[in-house]
């Protein structure tokens, strides 16, 4: 039968429907990246102001965005190049910017003297940070392992800033102390190196078959960070920085473990 106004307009009310929800669906991953660059924005603000603790949870706040707009993007089914892009800049002001401000002001504790040192390894991390940000969405192999990053990821650079904060930061306030600059300079090198670490994008994917893994690293991290959140953070974030030195001593453990729990955690 020919199509009648009726069925005509219906039609393009469903194509309009479909057309504006898949528009939402591709933005709502821009939004969660977007509260990641606002997250390291205020960082960078109550950087300024002395709130040392309250910065380092904002940028703790850009890391799980950041975790959260690239499984939502896989969710939905929206990765895009303004996505990626987007992402990046996000990255350079949450995990570039927020965290050498905040070492920097806690180093020369707000004071504006000139301090080269301070200043050297501060602008050593955001160089670095941009290095690695720009590496990452050059290079485009598609025989690489997706399951590791070559160089430390920039969100797993900022963590050790942000245990360091929680764990000593009273420790860290002054010019005197020059084992913080290690604390900048060290993971700021481990991001522009060629060494490879454990990508978790699988793990995170809501699309992995077996997610028994995930729930209960998942689990074990909620109960840390509830009862131990100091000590939990620090293992975490140093945990991932010695992970290429303690991976290759632990893997011959891996042979005690039977099979069927390896299957069940894979």
């Amino acid at each position: 039968m020919p199509p009648t106004r009726r069925t005509a307009t219906v039609e393009f009310v469903r194509h309009s429907a479909r057309r504006s929800r898949r528009r939402a669906l591709a933005t709502l991953p821009s939004l969660f990246t977007l509260a990641n660059m606002l997250c390291g924005f205020t960082a960078i603000l109550v950087s300024i102001r002395g709130e040392y603790t309250f910065a380092a949870i904002l940028v703790g706040c850009s890391v799980v965005f950041d975790i959260t707009d690239g499984a939502v993007a896989r969710l939905v089914g929206a990765v895009t190049p303004f996505g990626l892009q987007f992402d990046s800049l996000a990255d350079l002001v949450s995990f570039g910017m927020a965290p050498a401000l905040l070492a920097f002001t806690l180093f020369s504790q707000g004071h504006d003297a000139f301090d080269p040192l301070g200043w050297l390894a501060c602008a050593l991390w955001v160089a670095c940070a941009a290095i690695r940000l720009a590496r990452f969405n050059t290079t485009i192999d598609p025989t690489a392992d997706k399951r590791y990053f070559i160089g430390m990821p920039s969100p797993g650079a900022a963590g050790v800033v942000l245990a360091s904060v929680f764990a000593f930061g009273d420790q860290m306030q002054g010019r005197d102390r020059l084992w913080v600059l290690l604390i900048v300079a060290v993971p700021a090198l481990l991001m522009v190196s060629r060494i490879r670490f454990r990508s978790f994008r699988s793990l995170v994917s809501p699309k992995s078959g077996r997610p028994y893994g995930l729930i209960a690293a998942a689990i074990l991290l909620i109960i840390g960070f509830v009862f131990i959140p100091v000590v939990t953070g620090v293992v975490l974030a140093y945990g991932y920085l010695l992970a290429p030195l303690i991976l290759p001593v632990l893997s011959p453990l891996a042979r005690l473990v039977p099979d069927r729990v390896k299957e069940v955690l894979t």
